[in-house]
């Protein structure tokens, strides 16, 4: 016998409800951009990791961590909201059991370690496993011969919940720890102060915090509400510049109750290279941004 063929017109609801689900349900992505600087003569490969909250990836974060350790980073940057605001955060305890073995671990504080009054109990938790936590301090990444500077500050709630040193002092701090002739990467989960980050000279900010703007429509909306930036925010996700600063804003990996419309929830891969001698123009292609400091 043969197959009874669909019309076209009632194939289309299918596809539409397909669609739909896909737009709203992303799988994890990849993103990946491309740094070129005179100040390195090594590459450097950084992963970010930005608002997991109480996500999973899998039973013991299997999935993502197995996406992430095929990239072989040279090191991985936390960019803040690591874990649940009021649960245990097992979710992060099993990500740092596997990654802490493997690779030189950079974080900062987010707004909701701070707000649910568990930053130090997260700092902790990555001091036990041996991550180079960033409150207004710096530490060298080296490779071979070759180093890159890594800052980093709290999130600007500290200055409301706690007497320690203000979050612009915080920010002073690794702009004179800075050493002029080493490539500089300043790691803050705020993208909407890049104005401040510009005035200090880093070559790199990293960021998170904007989840994308929750819903986008690639090519037209990049990103339709982020916190602290309201409705149709300037910084909710990708790469900007500001001067000789680059700034890198990661959609993060979040997935639990707000749903992301076309906006998948990503970790990225920061490739620093060695600038060539000729090369003096930003390239974009694709997902992958070029842009020589």
């Amino acid at each position: 016998m043969m197959n009874k063929l669909i019309h076209p017109t009632k194939a289309l609801p299918v596809l539409a409800m397909t669609a739909g689900v896909l737009a709203v349900y992303p799988r994890l992505v990849c993103r990946r951009y491309r740094i070129l600087s005179r100040r390195i003569h090594t590459p450097f490969r950084l992963a970010v990791l930005s608002d997991l909250h109480a996500s999973w990836y899998g039973a013991g974060q299997t999935e993502l961590l197995r996406r992430l350790v095929k990239e072989q980073p040279d090191g991985v940057l936390l960019a803040g909201d690591m874990g649940p605001d009021w649960r245990p955060a097992d979710n992060l305890r099993e990500l740092l059991t596997s990654l802490s073995n493997r690779y030189p671990i950079f974080y900062v504080s987010g707004n909701h370690e701070i707000r649910s009054g568990r930053s130090r109990s997260v700092k902790t938790l990555m001091l036990e496993f041996g991550v180079s936590v960033l409150e207004g301090n710096t530490r060298i990444l080296r490779k071979g011969m070759d180093r890159i500077q890594i800052c980093g500050v709290d999130d600007p709630e500290v200055d409301f919940f706690f007497s320690g040193p203000s979050w612009m002092q915080q920010l002073h701090s690794c702009s004179d720890a800075r050493e002029e002739e080493i490539f500089s990467v300043l790691l803050s989960h705020r993208p909407e102060l890049f104005s401040f980050y510009a005035k200090e000279n880093f070559d790199l900010v990293v960021c998170g915090h904007a989840h994308g703007g929750q819903v986008r429509i690639p090519g037209l909306l990049n990103g339709l509400y982020a916190p602290n930036q309201g409705f149709f925010p300037s910084h909710a996700g990708g790469f900007y510049r500001k001067g000789n600063t680059a700034m890198i804003v990661s959609r993060g990996l979040a997935k639990n109750c707000i749903p992301r419309i076309c906006n998948p929830p990503e970790f990225l891969v920061i490739d620093i290279l060695p600038a060539p001698e000729r090369m003096f123009l930003a390239q974009r292609t694709g997902e992958v941004v070029d842009s020589l400091l």
